[in-house]
């Protein structure tokens, strides 16, 4: 049996390791908790109550607070954790990585966001620092999967993208199960792109919500939103056809319309008036979009992309204007063709 990595016991993470643990393939499941009160609460009864409360993790499944033990004599390293900490996990795990023969250690992202400082992809990060020791084999899994729904069995399609179609069928293979549908795809820039610029505009979404709006505005956002992200990807050589699959679109309607999203859930609240730093002062989990925002803007500014939507959603988030101000402005700019 393979051994199967999660770094990180979010929701995300979490539920990853108990949808595995029932996929086609067997595994030998460790997962990394970097909370003292998660790997608590984990050891005490097998539930991880603040993240995801309700599911049950298998008993076979190893919890550790030892990044070391997690990684020992691990074939896959599936990682879970947001993306503000992925260099410094990466980084702290790196001593502990060896290679495996004959085809190495397989690195999957589950993490959907961008790097603050230096705008690049999570895959981006993995290969920089795990390259300075071993061959990086990377591939990303994304797509529409609320981590509740995927843990409690719900049919759920993502995509699994790596440059290495290869690494994509061999992680399709392990991964899959009677509720867990992967597809491949070799478009990295495009599937890291919608995952990451999709939190952006569910956060537009949920101030739209929290304004009272209603369905003709989520419709005309999500739609344009989509363009946006599609604009974007393409001009760092992503592929449009991506963008309208599940890593694209697909995610876009799940995270913009779910009650379980928490990029939505955040720009209710900025909706009904509430600022950032109150609403984000009891919240645990993480809402990819804040941080994934400012990145986005100076990502499309460095590549001349408009992008209207994160513009506004940027200047809401960071330089206080008004949800009412932002619409007004996005209605009244310049008319021009679909």
């Amino acid at each position: 049996m393979k051994k199967i990595a999660i770094i990180g016991a979010g929701s995300c993470g979490t539920a990853l390791a108990v949808v595995l643990a029932r996929s086609r393939e067997p595994h030998r499941i460790s997962l990394w908790v970097h909370g003292a009160d998660v790997l608590a609460a984990l050891r005490a009864c097998r539930i991880n109550s603040i993240y995801l409360g309700g599911i049950r993790i298998p008993d076979d499944v190893e919890v550790t607070g030892d990044l070391a033990e997690a990684v020992a004599n691990a074939e896959i390293v599936l990682g879970a954790v947001p993306s503000a900490y992925v260099r410094a996990v990466y980084t702290a795990m790196l001593p502990h990585l060896h290679a495996r023969e004959p085809a190495g250690i397989a690195f999957v992202s589950a993490t959907k966001g961008l790097e603050h400082d230096s705008l690049a992809r999570m895959s981006e990060v993995i290969s920089q620092i795990v390259g300075q020791k071993l061959a990086a084999r990377v591939a990303v899994f994304s797509g529409p999967s609320f981590a509740l729904e995927m843990a409690r069995g719900d049919p759920t399609a993502v995509v699994i993208a790596s440059n290495d179609l290869e690494l994509a069928g061999e992680i399709q293979h392990e991964f899959s199960g009677s509720s867990l549908r992967l597809y491949t795809n070799n478009d990295l820039i495009g599937v890291e792109l919608g995952g990451a610029v999709k939190n952006v505009v569910a956060l537009a979404a949920g101030v739209c919500v929290g304004l009272g709006l209603g369905a003709n505005t989520i419709a005309a956002l999500i739609t344009r939103g989509l363009s946006e992200m599609t604009r974007l990807a393409m001009a760092l050589g992503g592929k449009r056809d991506t963008l309208a699959g599940l890593a694209g679109l697909g995610d876009l309607v799940l995270t913009s319309t779910g009650s379980l999203s928490r990029n939505r859930s955040v720009g209710v609240e900025l909706g009904k008036g509430r600022k950032l730093p109150e609403i984000l002062s009891h919240m645990r989990m993480v809402a990819e979009g804040v941080g994934t925002t400012a990145a986005t803007i100076a990502l499309a500014r460095k590549h001349n992309v408009d992008m209207p939507i994160t513009e506004q959603m940027n200047a809401i988030l960071h330089q206080g204007r008004a949800p009412s101000a932002a619409i007004r402005e996005l209605m009244e700019r310049r008319l021009t063709k679909e």
